[in-house]
């Protein structure tokens, strides 16, 4: 199952699509779980590791696609 390129033209479009990965992470068994926490102006994912600390949109992007892509390969 190949992570697709989103289509993301603003941070809310960018939030959608990392959780959507995150959502087929989860399906893939790479993740345990992720948590999004939704605020007015923007959104925070957390992906559990060791540091626990908050994501960007953008971060939890790529991250997320960065660990589905190596496991198709």
């Amino acid at each position: 199952m190949m992570a697709q390129d989103a289509h993301y033209h603003d941070e809310l479009s960018l939030a959608d699509a990392a959780e959507a990965l995150g959502k087929q992470a989860l399906q893939l068994g790479l993740i345990h779980s992720f948590v999004v926490r939704h605020f007015a102006d923007s959104s925070q994912f957390y992906i559990p590791d060791e540091h626990q600390k908050s994501l960007t949109p953008e971060q939890a992007y790529m991250q997320l696609k960065t660990l589905i892509e190596e496991v198709d390969k």
